[in-house]
């Protein structure tokens, strides 16, 4: 079902605590290849609806071409899929007030990102410092290295990246530049900050993490996105969400615990569900998942 380089992330777990029902209409605010969106069109039967959203155009591409061979697969049991080729923070602008049953988002950069060079998400293959998820517009990651200051790169690298060594590591990118590939990058980074024997991870792992983040506004989308998630879900529906990091997770966790003062949130996982042994062992990037899910109530 899943190629050997797109695994979706606690598709079992996602698809079961959704409560994906035959009929319903839910979103994937994040599609990437489709994983988990194609598990949620089997179960929705011709009478369901899907919402896409990605605004990673290569992303959509290949996720249009692999929806046109599940309905092949499928024929008359396909569901209506319609794409949004736009980021998820404009969900709110294209669907309608309490139409949803439910909405998923996995936060996690695509294994098409991170595999493609080009693309300058990973510092394990060389490739230009772009890091955009729309490479139609806005700032790369190479006008971020090279034209912000110290301060403004010590910051993000320690605030996005949770970097302690933020303030060395942003000394030594200003005295390399200009930096323009992701080779140069983690070489700067790694001399500058090398690994500890404590060290789990790659030692450029939390700047190129700080820097995405920035390149993209992606605290920004989550928060825009939380925000307007219980408008568009009916009451009874579910909201799912994958985070990898821990700025993402505390960011779903206050906005949970905040709509259940309200009375808008029930939650549904007390604590954040994340993959077994046996997952970790077929898929390693899914060992720093943490999926919540949350049920609108009824009541607000």
């Amino acid at each position: 079902m899943f190629s050997p380089h797109h695994v979706p992330v606690l598709f079992e777990e996602v698809i079961d605590l959704l409560n994906v029902r035959r009929g319903g209409t839910y979103a994937d605010a994040t599609l990437g290849l489709g994983g988990h969106s194609s598990l949620i069109a089997r179960r929705l039967g011709p009478t369901g609806t899907l919402i896409a959203f990605d605004r990673d155009p290569e992303a959509m591409e290949k996720a249009q071409a692999r929806f046109a061979e599940l309905a092949s697969e499928l024929g008359a049991e396909m569901p209506r899929v319609r794409f949004e080729p736009r980021a998820f923070s404009e969900a709110k602008d294209v669907i309608e007030a309490k139409s949803l049953d439910g909405l998923l988002a996995d936060f996690g950069v695509s294994s098409l990102q991170l595999d493609e060079a080009h693309r300058g998400f990973s510092f394990r293959t060389d490739g230009p410092l772009d890091m955009r998820m729309d490479t139609r517009s806005g700032e790369t990651a190479e006008q971020v290295v090279n034209q912000a200051d110290e301060e403004e790169l010590a910051n993000l690298i320690y605030e996005f990246g949770e970097e302690r060594r933020s303030r060395r590591i942003a000394r030594a990118i200003v005295r390399a530049r200009p930096i323009t590939t992701t080779a140069e990058l983690a070489k700067v980074i790694s001399a500058a900050a090398p690994s500890m024997k404590s060290d789990k991870i790659h030692p450029a792992t939390r700047t190129f993490q700080a820097i995405r983040i920035r390149v993209n506004d992606e605290l920004g989308e989550i928060r825009t996105l939380l925000e307007s998630a219980p408008s568009l879900l009916k009451p009874g529906g579910r909201l799912a969400v994958i985070s990898f990091h821990s700025l993402e997770d505390r960011m779903v966790k206050d906005a949970v615990r905040a709509g259940m003062k309200d009375g808008v949130w029930e939650p549904v996982t007390k604590k954040p569900v994340t993959a077994t042994e046996d997952e970790m062992r077929r898929n390693p990037r899914s060992r720093s998942a943490k999926l919540r899910v949350a049920e609108r109530k009824s009541s607000s």
